[in-house]
């Protein structure tokens, strides 16, 4: 391949795993294991000292966990992409990995051959999604859009996004700042986040903002 190998860090708690994936790397001249570590901290130590293509990322490890990591990485080196390689694929894991900005997410049972067309794939910046994965995603997308905002509470949104205050929300809404307040917070729930900024951006993502 041009350009030189993928450099691959691998980031598990356990050696044994970190062991077998550099196995599966070791030998082939499209790759090369830049290095290892045993939770999120350390690998963002390591990236930031010696860089990396491709991150094969655990989730539940002790100081720092895999999506923060990946949150951590989105900011300090978004040039690198992040494959989530874990045991668990349940909702709870998986969706908070993609919202952090995972690239992809494969399960561990995963072939070494699918692994290897993983990291090549989220090289070229492709998605990776294992079946069960990617099942479990789709099944998220056909749920009931129980979520959507309200006439007024989109409204209220698109201001907040343009840039208003809640008092010139309110002023252009003819409403009190208390109501954008108790619209805010119905937002936050309906969205699953915390402050106005996420919310604009989860909104963007779910495509509610144009």
């Amino acid at each position: 391949m041009t350009g030189g190998p993928i450099r691959v860090l691998i980031v598990d708690d356990h050696p044994v795993v970190r062991d077998g994936l550099r196995g599966i790397f070791t030998g082939d001249p499209d790759f090369e294991v830049v290095g290892e570590a045993g939770d999120g901290a350390e690998a963002l130590a390591r990236v930031g000292r010696q860089g990396a293509d491709v991150v094969l990322m655990d989730l539940r490890m002790p100081r720092m966990g895999g999506v923060d990591a990946i949150r951590a990485l989105r900011e300090s080196a978004p040039a690198v992409r992040v494959l989530v390689l874990t045991t668990f694929d349940t909702d709870s894991d998986v969706l908070p990995a993609i919202e952090a900005g995972a690239t992809g997410y494969l399960l561990k049972d995963a072939p070494a051959e699918e692994l290897i067309r993983a990291v090549r794939a989220a090289y070229r910046g492709e998605s990776v999604l294992s079946p069960a994965v990617a099942g479990r995603l789709m099944g998220r997308v056909r749920e009931p859009t129980r979520d959507v905002l309200s006439n007024r509470e989109h409204q209220v949104l698109k201001l907040v996004a343009d840039g208003a205050t809640n008092r010139e929300a309110a002023a252009k809404l003819f409403i009190s700042q208390a109501s954008i307040k108790t619209h805010l917070l119905h937002i936050y729930g309906k969205l699953g986040v915390r402050d106005r900024a996420a919310a604009v951006s989860e909104a963007y993502k779910r495509g509610l903002l144009g």
